[in-house]
């Protein structure tokens, strides 16, 4: 009887919630749990498969993507959707996904979990597959240096014995969970040099994950994809970037937008920015083929590249590409009188990085920068002194938020032409929007997410209805 009331009373905050125009989902999860602290273990042990995914940056894109083929494949998948990544958030998501008696109507669950709220979910259950995206320094006033992330999802991955760990080959600290636990992994990255700037680099641009977790010694990189991603090697103790069993090769990248590459004998071709796409779209894909999911074969991992394309059938995988609309501030797409605003949640230097990369490609563009420092954002905005705004090649750029003074001086240092100052963010909208630019990027940190997303939307009603 408390499992029903806890997920009556989550249902019906998440309706209220819904009609007052909130977003989030941890006060009714916090409220579920209250209520019935074991309702999360309860109902999840009526999933057969759950899948986790953490990792500082591409959790949400990820989780969504797996969801998206999941269900393609005909699977029945509970998900937070919104990043709601909390214990709370996750047993609403559960609690939701219930009817009124209790019963979950589920057959997989592709469920994002916070690195540093990771311990706290596997206190009620333990998942199937866990996928580490990445490890980049993020908000250290609230989480600190890498290695305590590290040593939480330790904590977490040891709670977890027949958990299966997917992990990402291109990202050192990542790829070292394997030589710390005897669990099946699976590794996905991307395979070769992308980018002009990729030649051999000693590993002098890496700022995170610049020593081997295994002894040390500072890694080499036959080339780096950005920040600490990319072909790595000790020279100490021969640690080194480890064949990917689902691996991205002949890569394109267009400058129009979108990518292509071939993974397991196969061409994906999808109409997203951003090269960091392709790690969350092969995170995905390696959960869904190790699921089993339907028409989705894994070829053996010791002939991945060479396999027999006829056997594999990526049905399932191309339609939810085809069909995946993004998340708020994922390299979201608005057409505002003729003009592309293309928004994009920008968080730590990582992610501002890959922003700025894209950008790079699209020299005609204006580009709006917000940068709060509320307790969600973190108020230490040291870490914009780490962003490579001297890439930033852009016709003009506008600095807005409550850090707008910080961020032009941080401009200023990195010799950036036209930045024009604006007190707001719809002020910033408005004169990009009068401007000669063809595209707006959209570059803005946690809290400045979803007023950002109500502006862009009002603004793209008042253009189709004027």
């Amino acid at each position: 009887m408390r499992v029903i009331l806890a997920i009556w009373a989550a249902k019906i905050l998440v309706i209220i919630g819904k009609l007052v125009g909130k977003k989030g989902s941890s006060t009714p999860g916090s409220v579920a749990l209250k209520i019935c602290p074991d309702m999360l273990r309860i109902l999840a042990k009526k999933v057969p498969e759950i899948a986790v995914i953490c990792g500082t940056n591409g959790k949400t894109t990820t989780n969504n993507l797996l969801c998206a083929i999941m269900q393609a494949s005909g699977r029945r998948v509970i998900c937070n959707h919104i990043g709601a990544n909390m214990l709370a958030g996750v047993a609403c998501a559960f609690a939701v996904n219930a009817d009124i008696f209790g019963r979950i109507h589920a057959d997989f669950a592709a469920i994002e979990v916070d690195e540093f709220s990771a311990v706290k979910v596997f206190e009620h259950f333990k998942p199937n597959f866990m996928i580490i995206t990445n490890l980049f320094r993020d908000q250290l006033d609230r989480y600190g240096e890498i290695d305590i992330a590290i040593s939480r999802l330790q904590q977490a991955i040891d709670m977890a014995p027949n958990c299966k760990l997917v992990l990402n080959a291109d990202d050192p600290l990542v790829a070292a969970f394997a030589c710390d636990n005897s669990l099946e992994v699976h590794y996905f990255g991307v395979g070769e040099r992308v980018f002009e700037d990729d030649a051999e680099d000693t590993g002098e641009r890496v700022t995170d994950g610049l020593f081997c977790r295994k002894c040390g010694e500072k890694l080499k990189y036959e080339y780096i994809h950005y920040n600490q991603l990319g072909r790595f090697f000790c020279t100490k103790c021969g640690f080194c970037r480890p064949h990917a069993d689902t691996e991205a090769q002949n890569v394109e990248l267009r400058a129009e937008g979108g990518l292509a590459f071939d993974v397991w004998g196969a061409r994906i071709d999808v109409n997203y920015r951003g090269f960091y796409n392709i790690y969350n779209i092969l995170a995905a894909m390696s959960v869904a083929s190790l699921s089993g999911a339907t028409d989705v074969v894994q070829p053996p991992s010791e002939h991945t590249q060479d396999a027999d394309s006829s056997k594999i059938n990526l049905a399932p995988v191309t339609r939810a590409l085809a069909d995946y609309q993004p998340q708020i501030g994922r390299m979201q797409m608005y057409k505002i009188g003729g003009k592309e605003f293309i928004f994009n949640l920008s968080k730590n230097p990582a992610g501002f990085n890959q922003a700025i990369k894209t950008i790079g490609n699209d020299p005609e563009s204006a580009v709006i920068i917000a940068i709060n420092d509320n307790e969600q954002d973190g108020i230490d905005i040291s870490w914009i002194w780490d962003v490579d705004f001297e890439l930033l090649n852009a016709a003009r750029v506008f600095a807005c938020g409550t850090r707008r003074d910080d961020l032009r001086v941080r401009l200023k240092y990195a010799e950036t032409a036209a930045v024009t100052m604006c007190a707001t963010v719809r002020d910033a909208l408005e004169a990009a929007r009068r401007g000669g630019e063809a595209r707006v990027y959209v570059l803005v940190n946690y809290t400045a997410l979803f007023p950002t997303e109500k502006l862009l939307n009002e603004m793209a009603r008042r253009r189709r209805n004027p």
